[in-house]
């Protein structure tokens, strides 16, 4: 993610060498997703994910628009479900609305 300029530490681009102490805020992109995160602490050596975890927190305005922009995207995609074409079920109906015309 680094490499790819996806993480931001205080808001400017870093590299995989630099430090972090805590109370620096990283931002994170993760596919449509951004978070912001703040450090609370750091660890000598690699930890389980619950304790990792406790070492940073992120910020309640990240979840909120993260969960905005995932609505948007599940509402979207419901829009784009709808403008698909029909399929057999939907297409019988089709041709029987037609055809009473007649």
């Amino acid at each position: 993610m680094i490499n790819g300029g996806k993480v931001q530490v205080n808001g400017q681009r870093c590299k995989p060498g630099r430090k972090i102490e805590p109370g620096a805020t990283l931002t994170l992109w993760q596919g449509n997703d951004e978070k912001e995160l703040v450090i609370k602490g750091l660890s000598e050596k690699r930890l389980s994910a619950p304790l990792a975890q406790a070492l940073y927190e992120e910020s309640q305005e990240s979840i909120d628009r993260r969960t905005e922009r995932a609505e948007q995207r599940r509402l979207m995609a419901d829009a784009d479900h709808r403008a698909s074409r029909p399929d057999k079920k939907q297409r019988r109906a089709l041709l029987r609305f037609k055809n009473q015309d007649e």
